[in-house]
Protein backbone atom coordinates (compact mmCIF):
# COMPACT_ATOMS: atom_id res chain seq x y z
CA UNK A 1 0.00 0.00 0.00
CA UNK A 2 1.24 3.51 -0.45
CA UNK A 3 -0.30 6.12 1.97
CA UNK A 4 -0.62 9.92 2.13
CA UNK A 5 0.19 11.45 5.72
CA UNK A 6 -0.91 15.16 5.56
CA UNK A 7 1.01 17.45 7.83
CA UNK A 8 3.60 14.28 8.13
CA UNK A 9 6.17 16.85 9.45
CA UNK A 10 4.34 17.38 12.47
CA UNK A 11 4.10 15.58 15.83
CA UNK A 12 1.10 12.97 15.58
CA UNK A 13 2.37 12.38 11.87
CA UNK A 14 6.14 12.40 11.96
CA UNK A 15 5.47 9.06 14.42
CA UNK A 16 2.75 7.43 12.37
CA UNK A 17 5.11 7.63 9.28
CA UNK A 18 7.61 6.03 11.09
CA UNK A 19 5.73 3.31 11.84
CA UNK A 20 4.56 2.79 8.48
CA UNK A 21 8.05 3.08 7.07
CA UNK A 22 8.67 0.44 9.39
CA UNK A 23 5.87 -2.10 8.39
CA UNK A 24 6.87 -1.61 4.86
CA UNK A 25 4.46 0.65 3.44
CA UNK A 26 5.19 3.54 0.93
CA UNK A 27 4.62 6.89 2.44
CA UNK A 28 3.68 10.40 1.04
CA UNK A 29 3.91 13.17 3.30
CA UNK A 30 2.42 16.49 2.52
CA UNK A 31 2.81 19.46 4.70
CA UNK A 32 3.39 23.11 4.07
CA UNK A 33 5.79 23.36 7.13
CA UNK A 34 3.55 26.24 8.97
CA UNK A 35 5.26 28.49 11.16
CA UNK A 36 5.30 28.90 14.19
CA UNK A 37 4.64 24.94 14.44
CA UNK A 38 7.94 24.59 11.97
CA UNK A 39 9.85 27.82 13.13
CA UNK A 40 13.04 26.35 12.18
CA UNK A 41 12.18 25.00 8.47
CA UNK A 42 12.09 21.36 7.74
CA UNK A 43 12.44 19.16 10.70
CA UNK A 44 15.52 17.02 10.44
CA UNK A 45 13.70 13.74 11.56
CA UNK A 46 11.58 13.52 8.05
CA UNK A 47 13.05 10.03 6.85
CA UNK A 48 14.61 10.30 3.51
CA UNK A 49 12.54 7.50 2.76
CA UNK A 50 9.27 8.96 2.42
CA UNK A 51 8.25 11.46 -0.47
CA UNK A 52 7.95 14.73 0.49
CA UNK A 53 5.55 17.15 -0.96
CA UNK A 54 5.41 21.23 0.39
CA UNK A 55 2.34 22.57 -0.25
CA UNK A 56 -1.05 23.04 1.40
CA UNK A 57 -3.74 20.65 2.17
CA UNK A 58 -6.30 23.48 0.71
CA UNK A 59 -4.57 23.87 -2.51
CA UNK A 60 -7.02 21.80 -4.84
CA UNK A 61 -4.11 21.06 -7.55
CA UNK A 62 -1.70 20.22 -4.62
CA UNK A 63 -3.84 17.83 -3.04
CA UNK A 64 -4.78 16.15 -6.10
CA UNK A 65 -1.26 15.63 -7.39
CA UNK A 66 -0.49 14.12 -3.01
CA UNK A 67 -3.73 11.73 -3.83
CA UNK A 68 -2.66 10.16 -7.11
CA UNK A 69 -1.96 5.88 -6.63
CA UNK A 70 -2.83 6.25 -2.83
CA UNK A 71 -4.58 3.61 -1.34
CA UNK A 72 -5.13 5.45 2.11
CA UNK A 73 -4.93 8.53 3.86
CA UNK A 74 -4.06 9.95 7.61
CA UNK A 75 -5.49 13.15 7.70
CA UNK A 76 -3.51 15.20 10.55
CA UNK A 77 -2.69 18.60 8.82
CA UNK A 78 -4.60 21.11 10.92
CA UNK A 79 -5.05 24.64 12.41
CA UNK A 80 -4.25 24.10 16.09
CA UNK A 81 -3.91 26.83 18.35
CA UNK A 82 -5.67 28.68 20.97
CA UNK A 83 -6.22 32.51 19.62
CA UNK A 84 -9.12 34.00 17.86
CA UNK A 85 -8.76 33.64 14.52
CA UNK A 86 -11.99 31.63 14.39
CA UNK A 87 -11.85 31.01 10.33
CA UNK A 88 -8.55 29.96 9.92
CA UNK A 89 -9.81 26.66 11.83
CA UNK A 90 -12.32 25.97 9.42
CA UNK A 91 -10.74 27.29 6.36
CA UNK A 92 -7.83 25.17 7.20
CA UNK A 93 -9.82 21.88 8.94
CA UNK A 94 -12.82 21.32 7.43
CA UNK A 95 -12.39 22.79 3.61
CA UNK A 96 -9.14 20.67 3.59
CA UNK A 97 -11.11 17.43 4.75
CA UNK A 98 -14.17 17.99 2.15
CA UNK A 99 -11.56 18.61 -0.17
CA UNK A 100 -9.95 15.10 0.03
CA UNK A 101 -13.20 13.55 -0.27
CA UNK A 102 -14.42 16.11 -3.75
CA UNK A 103 -11.06 14.39 -5.34
CA UNK A 104 -11.45 11.01 -4.40
CA UNK A 105 -15.30 11.35 -5.56
CA UNK A 106 -15.05 13.14 -8.99
CA UNK A 107 -11.56 11.52 -9.73
CA UNK A 108 -12.81 8.15 -9.11
CA UNK A 109 -9.60 7.44 -6.82
CA UNK A 110 -9.47 3.48 -5.25
CA UNK A 111 -8.49 4.74 -1.93
CA UNK A 112 -9.42 2.10 0.71
CA UNK A 113 -9.52 4.24 3.77
CA UNK A 114 -9.67 8.01 5.24
CA UNK A 115 -8.70 8.12 8.80
CA UNK A 116 -9.17 11.87 9.92
CA UNK A 117 -7.66 13.40 13.21
CA UNK A 118 -9.80 14.88 15.36
CA UNK A 119 -9.69 16.48 19.42
CA UNK A 120 -11.04 14.99 22.32
CA UNK A 121 -12.39 18.97 22.22
CA UNK A 122 -15.25 18.04 20.73
CA UNK A 123 -16.89 16.09 24.10
CA UNK A 124 -16.64 20.07 24.59
CA UNK A 125 -16.69 20.34 28.92
CA UNK A 126 -18.06 16.37 28.93
CA UNK A 127 -20.59 14.43 30.93
CA UNK A 128 -21.01 15.00 34.49
CA UNK A 129 -23.95 13.98 37.00
CA UNK A 130 -25.84 16.24 39.52
CA UNK A 131 -26.60 14.32 42.51
CA UNK A 132 -30.26 15.25 42.04
CA UNK A 133 -31.08 15.60 38.20
CA UNK A 134 -28.46 12.96 37.00
CA UNK A 135 -26.02 12.97 33.68
CA UNK A 136 -26.08 16.04 31.59
CA UNK A 137 -23.14 18.33 29.41
CA UNK A 138 -22.89 21.38 30.94
CA UNK A 139 -21.81 24.57 28.38
CA UNK A 140 -18.86 26.62 28.07
CA UNK A 141 -18.08 28.23 31.64
CA UNK A 142 -18.78 32.66 30.86
CA UNK A 143 -16.77 35.02 31.81
CA UNK A 144 -19.65 36.00 34.64
CA UNK A 145 -18.59 32.94 36.20
CA UNK A 146 -14.92 32.63 35.83
CA UNK A 147 -13.79 36.91 36.43
CA UNK A 148 -14.96 35.46 40.15
CA UNK A 149 -13.21 32.49 40.92
CA UNK A 150 -15.34 30.18 40.54
CA UNK A 151 -14.51 27.23 38.52
CA UNK A 152 -16.58 24.48 38.78
CA UNK A 153 -19.81 23.52 37.06
CA UNK A 154 -23.19 23.78 38.18
CA UNK A 155 -26.41 22.17 37.45
CA UNK A 156 -28.15 24.36 35.73
CA UNK A 157 -31.10 23.16 37.96
CA UNK A 158 -30.14 23.18 41.26
CA UNK A 159 -27.11 25.34 41.51
CA UNK A 160 -25.19 22.50 42.93
CA UNK A 161 -21.79 21.47 42.12
CA UNK A 162 -21.80 18.20 39.59
CA UNK A 163 -19.32 15.93 39.99
CA UNK A 164 -17.21 14.69 35.81
CA UNK A 165 -17.72 11.61 34.09
CA UNK A 166 -15.67 9.31 31.66
CA UNK A 167 -17.12 11.17 28.63
CA UNK A 168 -18.14 8.39 25.65
CA UNK A 169 -18.08 8.88 21.51
CA UNK A 170 -21.83 10.13 21.82
CA UNK A 171 -21.55 12.93 23.21
CA UNK A 172 -20.07 15.82 21.61
CA UNK A 173 -20.69 20.05 23.00
CA UNK A 174 -17.71 21.19 20.88
CA UNK A 175 -17.45 24.83 22.48
CA UNK A 176 -14.56 26.66 20.59
CA UNK A 177 -13.67 27.54 17.53
CA UNK A 178 -10.75 24.61 17.07
CA UNK A 179 -13.71 21.91 18.46
CA UNK A 180 -16.27 22.90 16.33
CA UNK A 181 -14.03 22.58 13.17
CA UNK A 182 -12.96 19.22 14.07
CA UNK A 183 -16.52 17.71 15.03
CA UNK A 184 -17.13 20.05 11.42
CA UNK A 185 -14.26 17.49 10.26
CA UNK A 186 -15.76 14.20 11.96
CA UNK A 187 -19.27 14.90 10.36
CA UNK A 188 -17.39 15.25 6.82
CA UNK A 189 -15.56 12.26 6.85
CA UNK A 190 -17.91 10.09 8.74
CA UNK A 191 -21.20 11.09 5.98
CA UNK A 192 -19.34 11.58 3.35
CA UNK A 193 -17.68 8.10 3.21
CA UNK A 194 -20.74 6.25 3.94
CA UNK A 195 -22.43 7.90 1.67
CA UNK A 196 -19.63 7.16 -1.22
CA UNK A 197 -18.14 4.03 -0.05
CA UNK A 198 -15.00 5.25 1.74
CA UNK A 199 -14.30 3.45 4.83
CA UNK A 200 -13.61 6.40 7.26
CA UNK A 201 -12.40 6.48 10.89
CA UNK A 202 -12.52 9.83 12.91
CA UNK A 203 -9.83 9.49 16.06
CA UNK A 204 -10.50 11.83 19.03
CA UNK A 205 -6.85 12.24 20.36
CA UNK A 206 -6.97 13.16 24.04
CA UNK A 207 -4.14 15.09 25.29
CA UNK A 208 -1.09 13.43 23.14
CA UNK A 209 2.04 13.56 24.67
CA UNK A 210 6.04 13.08 23.18
CA UNK A 211 9.21 14.23 21.33
CA UNK A 212 8.47 16.41 18.30
CA UNK A 213 5.97 18.16 20.05
CA UNK A 214 6.57 21.83 19.16
CA UNK A 215 8.00 24.39 21.51
CA UNK A 216 6.72 27.75 19.43
CA UNK A 217 2.93 27.41 19.39
CA UNK A 218 1.32 30.01 21.52
CA UNK A 219 -0.67 27.26 23.47
CA UNK A 220 0.46 23.56 22.67
CA UNK A 221 -0.42 22.18 26.48
CA UNK A 222 1.10 21.19 30.03
CA UNK A 223 3.87 19.70 28.89
CA UNK A 224 5.71 22.18 26.48
CA UNK A 225 4.85 24.83 28.75
CA UNK A 226 5.85 22.96 32.19
CA UNK A 227 8.68 21.61 30.40
CA UNK A 228 9.94 24.51 29.27
CA UNK A 229 9.72 26.65 32.23
CA UNK A 230 12.21 23.75 34.37
CA UNK A 231 14.54 24.24 31.29
CA UNK A 232 14.66 27.63 31.99
CA UNK A 233 14.35 28.00 35.49
CA UNK A 234 11.19 29.94 35.68
CA UNK A 235 8.11 29.61 37.44
CA UNK A 236 5.07 28.01 35.68
CA UNK A 237 1.58 29.89 35.99
CA UNK A 238 -0.99 27.56 36.83
CA UNK A 239 -4.05 28.37 35.47
CA UNK A 240 -7.27 28.36 37.49
CA UNK A 241 -6.65 26.30 40.79
CA UNK A 242 -4.62 23.80 39.43
CA UNK A 243 -7.34 21.00 39.82
CA UNK A 244 -8.91 20.88 36.57
CA UNK A 245 -8.65 17.24 35.42
CA UNK A 246 -6.76 16.24 32.24
CA UNK A 247 -6.44 12.98 30.03
CA UNK A 248 -3.12 12.63 28.91
CA UNK A 249 -1.68 9.91 25.81
CA UNK A 250 1.74 9.05 24.77
CA UNK A 251 2.24 9.51 21.23
CA UNK A 252 3.04 5.51 20.85
CA UNK A 253 0.12 4.58 22.04
CA UNK A 254 -1.61 6.98 19.42
CA UNK A 255 0.33 5.81 16.50
CA UNK A 256 -1.03 1.67 17.98
CA UNK A 257 -4.32 3.06 17.70
CA UNK A 258 -3.40 4.53 13.98
CA UNK A 259 -2.36 1.52 12.76
CA UNK A 260 -5.24 -0.58 14.19
CA UNK A 261 -7.92 1.31 12.27
CA UNK A 262 -6.37 1.70 9.56
CA UNK A 263 -6.32 -2.40 9.45
CA UNK A 264 -9.71 -3.00 11.30
CA UNK A 265 -12.38 -3.08 9.11
CA UNK A 266 -15.11 -2.87 12.26
CA UNK A 267 -13.27 0.84 12.76
CA UNK A 268 -15.17 1.96 9.43
CA UNK A 269 -17.56 5.03 10.08
CA UNK A 270 -17.05 5.56 13.61
CA UNK A 271 -15.00 7.86 15.63
CA UNK A 272 -13.20 7.00 18.46
CA UNK A 273 -11.76 8.29 21.45
CA UNK A 274 -8.05 8.03 22.24
CA UNK A 275 -7.14 8.49 25.85
CA UNK A 276 -4.67 7.27 28.62
CA UNK A 277 -7.21 5.50 30.96
CA UNK A 278 -6.05 7.41 33.58
CA UNK A 279 -7.39 11.26 35.04
CA UNK A 280 -4.50 13.12 36.46
CA UNK A 281 -5.35 17.25 37.66
CA UNK A 282 -2.97 19.59 35.96
CA UNK A 283 -0.98 20.24 39.53
CA UNK A 284 -0.60 16.71 40.04
CA UNK A 285 0.95 16.46 36.11
CA UNK A 286 3.35 19.35 37.13
CA UNK A 287 4.35 17.71 40.44
CA UNK A 288 4.75 14.52 38.34
CA UNK A 289 6.95 16.09 35.88
CA UNK A 290 9.08 17.91 38.92
CA UNK A 291 9.57 14.22 40.15
CA UNK A 292 10.91 13.10 36.19
CA UNK A 293 13.30 15.86 35.26
CA UNK A 294 14.31 16.27 38.92
CA UNK A 295 13.35 20.41 38.59
CA UNK A 296 11.87 21.85 41.29
CA UNK A 297 10.11 25.09 41.02
CA UNK A 298 7.33 25.89 43.20
CA UNK A 299 4.84 26.88 40.60
CA UNK A 300 2.56 30.48 41.01
CA UNK A 301 -1.09 30.08 41.08
CA UNK A 302 -2.57 33.23 40.61
CA UNK A 303 -5.80 32.90 39.97
CA UNK A 304 -5.43 33.53 36.17
CA UNK A 305 -7.16 31.33 33.64
CA UNK A 306 -7.77 30.83 29.76
CA UNK A 307 -10.60 31.66 28.61
CA UNK A 308 -12.56 29.11 26.82
CA UNK A 309 -10.79 26.47 29.24
CA UNK A 310 -13.06 23.53 29.62
CA UNK A 311 -12.91 22.59 33.67
CA UNK A 312 -12.72 18.49 33.97
CA UNK A 313 -12.19 16.56 31.01
CA UNK A 314 -11.78 12.47 30.92
CA UNK A 315 -12.05 10.05 27.85
CA UNK A 316 -14.34 6.75 28.08
CA UNK A 317 -11.83 4.63 25.75
CA UNK A 318 -14.35 1.59 26.01
CA UNK A 319 -14.75 1.83 22.30
CA UNK A 320 -11.33 1.69 21.12
CA UNK A 321 -10.60 -0.83 23.46
CA UNK A 322 -13.25 -3.72 22.17
CA UNK A 323 -11.13 -3.31 19.00
CA UNK A 324 -8.24 -5.08 20.95
CA UNK A 325 -6.01 -1.49 21.38
CA UNK A 326 -4.96 -0.55 24.96
CA UNK A 327 -2.78 2.38 26.51
CA UNK A 328 0.80 1.01 27.33
CA UNK A 329 2.75 3.87 28.31
CA UNK A 330 2.46 6.02 31.17
CA UNK A 331 2.37 9.60 31.58
CA UNK A 332 6.22 9.29 33.34
CA UNK A 333 7.39 7.95 29.80
CA UNK A 334 5.75 11.19 28.07
CA UNK A 335 7.58 13.07 30.87
CA UNK A 336 10.74 11.44 30.18
CA UNK A 337 10.77 11.61 26.49
CA UNK A 338 10.05 14.94 25.99
CA UNK A 339 12.56 15.79 28.14
CA UNK A 340 15.14 14.27 26.99
CA UNK A 341 13.85 15.20 23.45
CA UNK A 342 13.83 19.16 24.97
CA UNK A 343 17.47 18.72 25.90
CA UNK A 344 18.83 17.23 22.54
CA UNK A 345 17.95 20.39 20.69
CA UNK A 346 20.11 23.46 20.39
CA UNK A 347 17.82 25.73 19.02
CA UNK A 348 15.39 26.08 22.15
CA UNK A 349 14.79 29.92 22.58
CA UNK A 350 13.06 31.52 25.42
CA UNK A 351 9.67 32.55 24.12
CA UNK A 352 7.46 32.06 27.11
CA UNK A 353 7.22 35.59 27.82
CA UNK A 354 5.96 36.24 23.69
CA UNK A 355 3.39 33.54 24.04
CA UNK A 356 2.36 34.49 27.32
CA UNK A 357 2.11 38.42 26.14
CA UNK A 358 -0.13 36.78 23.02
CA UNK A 359 -2.79 35.19 24.90
CA UNK A 360 -2.98 38.18 27.12
CA UNK A 361 -3.01 40.87 24.30
CA UNK A 362 -5.82 38.84 22.62
CA UNK A 363 -8.02 38.19 25.42
CA UNK A 364 -7.47 34.74 25.73
CA UNK A 365 -5.64 34.70 29.22
CA UNK A 366 -7.55 36.65 31.87
CA UNK A 367 -7.23 37.91 35.79
CA UNK A 368 -9.95 37.12 38.31
CA UNK A 369 -11.68 40.50 39.53
CA UNK A 370 -9.79 41.33 42.90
Amino acid sequence: MKILVTGGAGFIGSHTTDRLLREGYEVRILDNLQKPVHLKGRPDYIPEEAEFILGDVRDKAVLENALEGVDAVYHFAAYQDYLPDFSTYFHVNCVSTALIYEIIVAKKLPVRKVIVASSQAVLGEGLYRCPDHGEMIPDIRLEEQLSRGDWEHHCPHCGKYMKHLPTPESMTNPQNQYAMSKHTQEMIAINLGKRYDIPSVAMRYSIVQGPRQSFYNAYSGAMRIFALHLYFGKPPVIYEDGMQVRDYVNYRDVVEANIKVLHDDRANYQGFNVGGGREYTVIDFYRKMEQVTGKHIEPVIARYYRYGDTRHIFSDISRLRSLGWKPEFSVEDSIREYWEYLNSRTDIEDILEYAEKTMKTMGVVRRVRQ
